[in-house]
């Protein structure tokens, strides 16, 4: 008999209760803090959620490295795409993973791989994205994480512009708003 017959099953990663939501606080300092990220997931097809999140982020200054294998040396919003993590030549402070939620414990490994040498403080996996094994992981090397949120829509709904287009971003004010940007 082998161990893992006489063990049993690996046990389940814990669910994570403190990753259901987030403090506006807690999202704006991330968003306040980090200038350059890389989209892991990135496309080039306009079509495509993370084309029109990258494209956003830019807008509002921040550095977005698209990184996808199978778009490695293309161009995407003026920026060389990377295959890996590991191959992006720049340092960035935050990891967005626009992949399915079983591909987010990959990427957190690289992303672990990466930190010292990247600078990498955040690891932000997108709406419908949630992988508590990565966050546990992310979160034991010393990582920020965030899971199922998007950080343009985050920027949006915490500048007050999503408010402007009629959207409800639940935040009811008189004054105007400042961008998480410094």
């Amino acid at each position: 008999m082998t161990d893992t017959a006489t063990a049993g099953p690996a046990a389940p990663p814990a669910y994570l209760a403190h990753h259901d939501g987030y403090a506006d606080r807690t999202l704006r300092a991330v968003l306040s803090k980090v200038r350059t990220l890389a989209m892991v997931g990135a496309s080039g097809n306009w079509k495509r959620p993370s084309f029109f999140a990258m494209k956003y982020l830019q807008k509002r200054g921040y550095r977005v490295i698209p990184v996808n294998p199978s778009r490695a040396g293309d161009e995407i919003l003026g920026e060389t795409v990377y295959p890996s993590l590991s191959d992006v030549p720049d340092r960035f402070e935050m990891v967005d993973i626009f992949r399915a939620s079983d591909a987010a414990y990959a990427v957190t490994q690289e992303a672990i791989a990466n930190r010292d040498a990247k600078g990498i403080e955040v690891i932000w996996m997108q709406l419908g994205v949630r992988n508590d094994a990565a966050a546990e992981l992310a979160e034991a090397a010393g990582l920020t994480v965030i899971m199922d949120r998007c950080p343009k829509i985050e920027y949006g709904r915490l500048s007050g512009e999503l408010s402007w287009c009629g959207v409800n971003s639940r935040i009811i004010t008189a004054k105007t708003l400042r961008s998480p940007k410094r």
